[in-house]
């Protein structure tokens, strides 16, 4: 058994004890989240019982491979901008490609980002890459907060060290050092920019916890809507609020479902009016052909050591998926006739991470419903990938007024600021099968055993 292992099992242990059975501390903590406005919005945050624990050595081999993969991205990034043949392998809108080749005025190709993290039999994959705000940074740090001082764990912590992890603080720092950059000198009046739905009425409390943190360190902080913004006399506002920041929470795709290039914030953002974290052009990355590319050899062969081995260890073979010949373990192969007979260890994802489209996963599709997915994603813009293997986790919930245990899916989202991982969060979906809407945030300790 791991020490992660025996951790876990500890800590069901003190959960089945008698003093935390009448489950009074769980109905107390659920009023905590409450009370903080946690439970609300697209961030919401999971009635679990127990935090997800990562071990320091699993935190720096996180560390390590996530800015190795930064690095290789970034690279891979900047060729595609120059090379047009590799441009064109992204299958980028053509309304994409425009806002891609505007100059955003500061040198970083990505401020902010996350990579969704798997652990799978002692080794992890990174299965995508997303631009924009970290999942969750702001509630993670509330939520750490809660759970560290709950009486089962501060029993825990007689056993084991946890160190909490949060960064709103590098956040900030990231954003300043772009506007910086930018070239600026007023001290600067930040919007947390957020695509609302038809039926949002209110803001999403994760950014107006963001917008008071940015408040408290002395920045005029704003959430607002691409639908309030205005642009004149060379400012953008929001009624009369004026912008110099803009941290973008909504992705292009969201934002060209809505509005087209003649917006307040394309052309305040062409204009150089506005620095905007993340640019349009940090959306390279927010493709998963973005893995095509980084798993071509012939493509990342004078790419650093440390780079070609964070690509070999943690990204799984990507192909985008089109009528063509490609490579698979240094031999070739007809990329259709590929994916027909290897179904059983390859899964067809939609290109835009944000896409309404579904994944198929081969080993869970008949040949007649594989070959089906196949005509879908030839028409559309899809890629195939290895499958990676996941490993559920059990995790004690409170379901209805009663103690529940689930297996979950987790996901481990390193915190990325100018291509330096500081904290992370864990992302849990229901393991189990069918339909299931039992997804959101739980807290995230680095673990280690007392001396």
């Amino acid at each position: 058994m791991t020490q992660l292992d025996e951790a876990v099992a500890r800590y069901h242990k003190l959960v089945e004890l008698d003093r935390y059975k009448d489950l009074q501390w769980a109905e107390a903590l659920r009023d905590q989240i409450k009370g903080n406005k946690l439970a609300q919005g697209s961030q919401q945050v999971l009635p679990v019982l127990r935090p997800h624990f990562i071990t320091r050595r699993q935190y720096a081999s996180l560390v390590r491979a996530s800015e190795a993969l930064l690095s290789a991205i970034d690279r891979v990034k900047r060729l595609a901008l120059s090379t047009p043949a590799l441009l064109s392998r992204m299958e980028l809108l053509p309304a994409e490609k425009m806002l891609a080749a505007v100059d955003p005025r500061y040198p970083f190709t990505a401020v902010t980002s996350l990579l969704d993290t798997q652990f799978s039999n002692g080794s992890l994959y990174f299965m995508k890459f997303n631009v924009g705000a970290p999942a969750g940074v702001a509630s993670s740090e509330v939520l750490g907060d809660i759970f560290y001082n709950l009486p089962i764990m501060k029993e825990f912590r007689k056993r084991y060290e946890l160190t909490k992890v949060g960064g709103t603080k590098h956040l900030l720092s990231a954003l300043l050092q772009a506007y910086k950059a930018f070239g600026k000198k007023r001290h600067p009046r930040i919007a947390i920019l957020e695509f609302r739905q038809p039926f949002q009425v209110t803001q999403t409390n994760e950014y107006l916890l963001l917008a008071e943190t940015f408040r408290k360190a002395g920045y005029p902080a704003e959430v607002v809507s691409p639908d309030q913004l205005e642009y004149r006399g060379g400012v953008l506002r929001s009624g009369d609020y004026e912008i110099d920041l803009i941290y973008r929470r909504l992705t292009v795709q969201e934002f060209l479902v809505r509005f087209d290039l003649s917006h307040p914030l394309v052309k305040a953002y062409k204009d150089g009016a506005v620095c905007m974290v993340n640019s349009f052009r940090a959306e390279l990355a927010h493709k998963r052909a973005i893995f095509d590319l980084l798993t071509d050899e012939s493509l990342t062969a004078g790419f650093p050591a440390a780079e070609r081995k964070a690509i070999k260890d943690h990204i799984p073979w990507t192909r985008v998926v089109s009528a063509t010949r490609t490579t698979y373990k240094d031999g070739a192969v007809d990329l259709p006739d590929f994916i027909v007979k290897n179904r059983e260890t390859l899964v067809l994802r939609p290109n835009d991470i944000g896409a309404d489209q579904h994944a198929f996963i081969g080993s869970e599709t008949d040949e007649k419903g594989w070959e089906r997915a196949l005509r879908t994603a030839m028409r559309y813009s899809y890629v195939v990938q290895e499958r990676v293997e996941t490993k559920s986790v059990p995790f004690p919930l409170l379901q209805y007024g009663s103690l529940e245990i689930r297996n979950m899916q987790v996901d481990v989202q390193p915190h990325i600021y100018l291509g330096k991982v500081y904290d992370c969060s864990s992302w849990l979906t229901d393991a189990s099968s069918g339909f299931s809407t039992l997804a959101g945030l739980a807290p995230t300790f680095i673990l280690e055993s007392k001396s």
